[in-house]
């Protein structure tokens, strides 16, 4: 994912319940995210592909398709991404306790009502406590059946003029924790954690009560990635998708169209 520069509730279970009561969707979003028809083999291109992929399958080999957007996409016409083979979508959401992705509303209802289950990402911000980012991510992500999980986003910002910051591996896995722990309470979904494999190396994030979604762009994830399992792969920046102008970054998920139709049914809210 691209790296960007820059009166509290109490508790678990009252900082779940901050945000929209009731699940209440927050006006131009979506009341409920359709279950798509079809997986679409894709049709959309790398600027800059590999072209041995060692350690495991290349990417072209997986059935199930899909993209990660934000605001750096600008606006995306979802039919022409959807009808090109995108398949799912993580939208950035929010970033630390206060920022929140400008374009995430547009992406969302753009995606769900061209039938592309999506869901919203949390960049994690290393300079604020958990509790202050779970709750902002709540507030603006509403709990809407059909969607994704909540993925949370690990990574090191080097480029942030506030926050550069790398806590030691226990207290990161605290943090982690304590944000997986509110926001599973909330939505009642086991969350995603996207790693990129710098940030593997440098802080031990496995066997977390989360689904994996791996980035490595020169190796297949289970040599990159020895010691983790994984659902998602992003495997590139530098994607040409239909209805996108600019470079998007291109995911897998890790089995079959039958195994795909399971864990939707499984992970999704409602």
């Amino acid at each position: 994912m691209r790296l960007t520069r820059r009166a509290a509730c109490l508790g678990l279970a009252s900082l779940a319940a901050c945000g929209p009561r009731g699940g209440a969707v927050p006006a131009g979003l979506p009341g409920r995210v359709p279950l798509p028809t079809a997986v679409r083999p894709p049709r959309f291109g790398d600027r800059d592909p590999v072209t041995n992929w060692s350690g495991g399958p290349a990417p072209s080999t997986y059935a199930v398709h899909g993209i990660d957007a934000s605001r750096f996409q600008g606006a995306i016409d979802w039919r022409s991404a959807a009808a090109a083979g995108v398949n799912f979508a993580f939208l950035k959401a929010t970033e630390g306790g206060d920022r929140l992705d400008e374009r995430f509303a547009e992406n969302f209802a753009g995606a769900a009502a061209a039938g592309v289950p999506v869901g919203g990402y949390h960049f994690y911000y290393f300079c604020r406590s958990p509790e202050d980012q779970a709750r902002w991510f709540i507030r603006n992500v509403p709990r809407t059946p059909g969607a994704l999980p909540p993925v949370l986003d690990l990574e090191w910002n080097p480029f942030s003029p506030t926050c550069v910051t790398r806590p030691p591996q226990a207290e990161v896995r605290r943090v982690v924790e304590t944000w997986l722990s509110i926001v599973t309470q909330h939505y009642q979904q086991r969350p995603i954690v996207y790693v990129p494999i710098e940030f593997w190396r440098d802080r031990d994030v496995s066997r977390l009560p989360a689904d994996y979604w791996l980035r490595s762009v020169a190796r297949h994830p289970d040599e990159a990635f020895p010691d983790g399992s994984w659902t998602f792969w992003q495997y590139s920046a530098t994607g040409i998708v239909p209805g996108i102008e600019g470079d998007c970054d291109l995911n897998v998920y890790g089995g079959g169209e039958t195994l795909w139709r399971r864990w939707l049914a499984a992970r999704r809210h409602g």
